[in-house]
């Protein structure tokens, strides 16, 4: 498996915004972690959320769920150094969560200009379990070295939904559903033993392949092994064979373009969007390949 690093910094400077090419510049280049957090800032509300097309394919101004995913991506990959804006965060995701601890897969969106049709259209008053573990499973990531990130009464509540909702699941759930319930018993499993046992019971829903389409997406979206077990080490990996896994790491090292940058299996649905999706993507293939030691 060969990965060319300087064709991806060659492909980002042509087409990611500042966020992505500083990341990179951190996580790969020798950058530093204050240039990062700057970029992140401009997304920032003063509720504590995170909106303005953070989350590509939802250009809206406002704070969203998916705005917080992003925003705790990034705040994982400063680490081992911490921003108060993290658990600020976690307090603007207890103001909005609904009364049985899950976030509304998003917020009303009043400004749907430029935004995927799920997110402009998305019942508010429901809780979805796709996006509050996602949105956990990053919050996970930064509580490693945070511990106000790892106290804040959020991340229990949006925890104890999930462990719920995954209890309760049908025998078909969604793809995206099932690939990001797994992770956040994957991630949890540490502190809950309930989480481990409960993976368990799940893993019986994904394929020995690991390839499940994505209704409702594109023609070849599919969650993908790593979609399920991301974190080396962690006990999602054990639901797939090692051969699974390297074949997947082969199949993702060798994605990379002619262009230096990795393609997005998924519809956008804006210029924007399309250029910024192609350059998160390259950012975290990078750090899936460098944390399985490819790089």
């Amino acid at each position: 498996m060969t990965v060319d690093l300087a064709a991806a910094a060659d492909f980002l400077a042509g087409n990611a915004r500042l966020l992505d090419r500083r990341r990179f510049d951190l996580l790969f280049a020798g950058g530093g972690v204050e240039p990062v957090l700057a970029a992140l800032e401009p997304y920032r509300n003063a509720d504590g959320g995170y909106g303005w097309g953070l989350e590509p394919d939802l250009r809206s101004r406002t704070s969203q769920p998916g705005g917080a995913l992003h925003a705790f991506e990034v705040f994982a990959d400063v680490a081992p150094a911490t921003s108060g804006r993290a658990v600020e965060l976690c307090d603007w995701l207890a103001s909005v969560a609904l009364p049985d601890g899950g976030l509304p897969f998003a917020l009303p969106v009043p400004d749907p200009a430029a935004c995927a049709p799920f997110w402009a259209g998305a019942d508010s008053s429901r809780s979805s379990l796709q996006i509050t573990a996602i949105v956990a499973v990053a919050a996970y990531r930064v509580a490693e070295v945070d511990p106000a990130v790892a106290a804040h009464p959020w991340l229990a509540r949006a925890t104890a939904f999930c462990l719920a909702a995954i209890e309760a699941l049908g025998p078909s759930p969604h793809a995206m559903e099932l690939a990001f319930a797994v992770q956040l018993l994957d991630a949890a499993s540490v502190r809950l033993p309930s989480a481990a046992e409960l993976l368990e019971r799940v893993r019986a829903h994904v394929p020995a392949d690991g390839l499940l389409h994505v209704a409702g997406g594109a023609d070849d979206e599919f969650m993908r092994p790593l979609d399920f077990a991301p974190s080396p080490g962690g006990p999602a990996r054990g639901i797939f064979a090692p051969q699974v896994i390297e074949a997947e790491l082969e199949r993702l090292a060798a994605e990379q373009q002619p262009d230096g940058g990795w393609p997005v299996s998924f519809d956008s649905y804006s210029p924007a969007a399309t250029l910024e999706w192609r350059g998160h993507r390259t950012v975290q293939a990078l750090l899936q390949l460098r944390a399985d030691g490819v790089l």
